[in-house]
């Protein structure tokens, strides 16, 4: 029963060296843990040793969302204090929600100026007009016509709260390996970090093996990072996040499906938007631009996902609980399987969470 599940039986010990904090020298370059979910059995690999799991007329689903500049150095322009804004959701043009620190120096009707890459006033400024449940501000920017057009001159790479840089508003690496090959819409405020290890060169090799390759669009936000906070997982509020599924990729899963060939899911995003879209039509995918709360934990019955392609995921965290699902559709066994492979991946070394090794559920 689902009540019998609870945040601390997904809890694990990772030496802190272990957290990645620099992505491999190529993106490929990276390991692969298999995990055979009806054996258990496992397997240490190579990334590109990945072809060989895959079949001609595999479908493969990749979340092609693309990740924004969303932290900006900013300055109350009446005490001169300083802030640190991360975007979160734009509402409209100039319209966001926002992570501010210090919240408690910005009331509403605080006004904040925007420093650029040189740390020079930009002439951009916003104003605090509301404050949600959540302690997150509401800004309006002014100064220009859209701050999505000044983001690559004001914002940084939103690294995770794990990976510590000496300066980033400098990290030009970070700018181009925080950010899939094939990334398209931006929205994210966090990588699909699973879409991390392809290459323009292995993506060519898999269509060449006659895989379809198609794509989903799930903006990551901030909640991915945010720790179960409850122990009962039947009271935790998943955080909400939008998605896209559009005709061509629905139509390519459900011909898939109907044949009896594969899906595989590359990332958790990717499994979270169509098995989300499954669970509100019962199997058959149709398309849509929405927005989930799906908490996948387990036991889940997953209806289109034959396997998932996944990074390393934080102690007590929703996604160490979804892949747990993922591992024993709709038992509740697939914890102890992941939570074994988990143990092997530190014995052997595995790079942990968003620059880190991957692992293959199939």
């Amino acid at each position: 029963m689902l009540h019998e599940m609870r945040t601390a039986d997904f809890d694990y010990e990772l030496p802190e060296n272990l957290i990645a904090q620099h992505p491999a020298a190529r993106r490929d370059d990276s390991r692969l843990l298999v995990l055979h979910r009806n054996s258990g059995a496992i397997e240490h690999r190579g990334f590109r040793d990945l072809l060989q799991y895959l079949q001609p007329a595999d479908v493969l689903v990749l979340n092609d969302s693309r990740v924004i500049p969303a932290r900006l150095r900013g300055r109350n322009l009446r005490s001169g204090g300083h802030f640190e804004v991360l975007l979160l959701e734009q509402n409209g043009a100039n319209d966001w929600w926002v992570l501010l620190r210090p919240g408690r120096r910005a009331g509403v009707g605080t006004r904040i100026g925007f420093r650029n890459a040189r740390d020079e006033m930009s002439g951009i400024e916003a104003c605090v007009t509301e404050i949600n449940a959540e302690g997150h501000r509401r800004l309006c920017f002014s100064g220009i016509a859209d701050i999505r057009d000044a983001l690559t001159e004001l914002g940084e790479v939103p690294l995770p709260p794990y990976i510590h840089r000496a300066d980033s508003r400098f990290s030009e690496a970070d700018r181009a390996r925080y950010q899939s090959v094939f990334a398209q819409p931006p929205g994210s405020v966090a990588a699909p970090t699973a879409g991390l290890h392809f290459t323009e060169e292995l993506l060519k090799e898999i269509r060449a093996l006659g895989v379809e390759v198609c794509f989903v669009t799930l903006h990551v936000g901030l909640g991915t990072f945010a720790p179960v906070k409850v122990e009962n997982l039947d009271l935790h509020v998943m955080h909400e996040e939008r998605f896209c599924v559009n005709a061509e990729t629905t139509r390519r899963i459900n011909e898939c499906k109907a044949a009896g060939r594969r899906v595989i899911a590359v990332g958790t995003t990717s499994l979270r938007a169509i098995e989300g879209l499954a669970a509100e039509t019962g199997g058959r995918l149709e398309p849509k631009e929405g927005r989930t709360r799906l908490f996948i934990r387990p036991p889940h019955d997953f209806k289109i996902a034959d396997a998932l392609l996944t990074n390393f995921h934080l102690p007590r965290s929703t996604l160490l609980m979804l892949i747990s699902a993922f591992a024993a559709s709709n038992k509740t066994t697939g914890r102890e399987l992941v939570l074994r492979a988990y143990r092997e991946a530190i014995e052997r070394r595995y790079r942990f969470f968003s620059y880190g090794d991957a692992m293959l559920i199939i």
